[in-house]
């Protein structure tokens, strides 16, 4: 005889949902592990009144100056992009595992997309940071698509469970 929570169509899954975990990560991750702030306060260019603008106001006069090196202005202005790259990309991250979470997608499949993308996403971060050599920074072009193709698996998944498939 079933349960009544069985007839309702409620089961109890014993895979852990992570998305909510997912979430945080990949918020500190794109605004604040990989926010050039802390390395502008390190090399001394930090200005506190406009940072958006700290590169472009102080960038070329702290390597004119000898306070910071051209690479090192470099790898900062790669910083700068990789993490408003990660705040732009945040948020079909979000949309994707809202839909394929609130549409019911297995929480192995969920689990396994999120963890794709965390892998393609801090692999990325880190190849755009220190990455110089334009042949090698080919290497960034992949991974932000394997990021990208994780959303998409967990928005087929979405559609296909919505749907009545699989």
């Amino acid at each position: 005889m079933a349960s009544l929570a069985t007839s309702l169509g409620l089961r109890a899954s014993a895979t852990i949902n992570y998305a909510p975990a997912y979430l945080a990560f990949h918020f500190i991750w794109a605004y604040g592990i990989l926010s050039s702030r802390t390395l502008k306060q390190i090399y001394g260019i930090d200005h506190q009144e406009s940072p958006r603008y700290d590169l472009i106001k102080y960038g070329e006069a702290a390597v004119k100056s000898g306070k910071i090196t051209r690479s090192q202005l470099n790898m900062l202005q790669r910083c700068e992009s990789a993490s408003a790259n990660s705040v732009e990309n945040y948020t079909f991250f979000v949309a994707a595992l809202g839909f394929a979470t609130f549409s019911g997608v297995d929480r192995h499949l969920v689990n396994r997309w999120s963890l794709a993308y965390t892998v393609a996403r801090i692999a990325y971060g880190i190849s755009y940071i220190l990455i110089e050599r334009r042949r090698l920074a080919q290497i960034r072009g992949v991974l932000w698509w394997a990021g990208n193709v994780s959303c998409f698996g967990l928005l087929w998944g979405a559609y296909t469970k919505s749907n009545g498939r699989i």
